[in-house]
């Protein structure tokens, strides 16, 4: 991990990257943001949110996340992407609009995890 020092009242402390703070958010599209969203039973997509009212939203130009590997959480998936994209199993993104029912998490990204996400080869079997 990369690291920087930061000092705080005469100490010195080593700040490690993928801290609150570090990165910064995904580029919006058209306005959207780039989100991780979770549903109850439909499973977790990344795409921009293009709107939300109440458990359902539209997602655009998003991607189901089926399996990841190298982030133990949404959080930190949603935070730093993956550190193993070759063990990860995201199909091929959704063209146009995806209406998803029972919203029950929509995280912000960081540039660097929408890279990572969209970066992962399209899985298949």
């Amino acid at each position: 991990m990369m690291t920087k020092t930061i000092e705080v009242s005469d100490e010195t402390y080593e700040k490690i990257k993928g801290q609150l703070g570090e990165s910064k958010p995904a580029k919006k599209y058209k306005g959207m943001e780039y989100v991780i969203l979770r549903t109850y039973s439909a499973g977790v997509f990344a795409g921009y949110l293009k709107e939300r009212d109440g458990k359902e939203g539209i997602l655009v130009e998003s991607r189901r996340l089926w399996y990841w590997v190298g982030a133990s959480t949404l959080s930190q998936l949603a935070n730093d992407g993956v550190s193993k994209p070759n063990e990860c199993k995201f199909p091929a993104p959704i063209q146009g609009e995806h209406t998803l029912t029972e919203i029950i998490e929509v995280i912000p990204c960081t540039e660097e995890a929408k890279e990572s996400i969209n970066n992962v080869s399209i899985w298949s079997e």
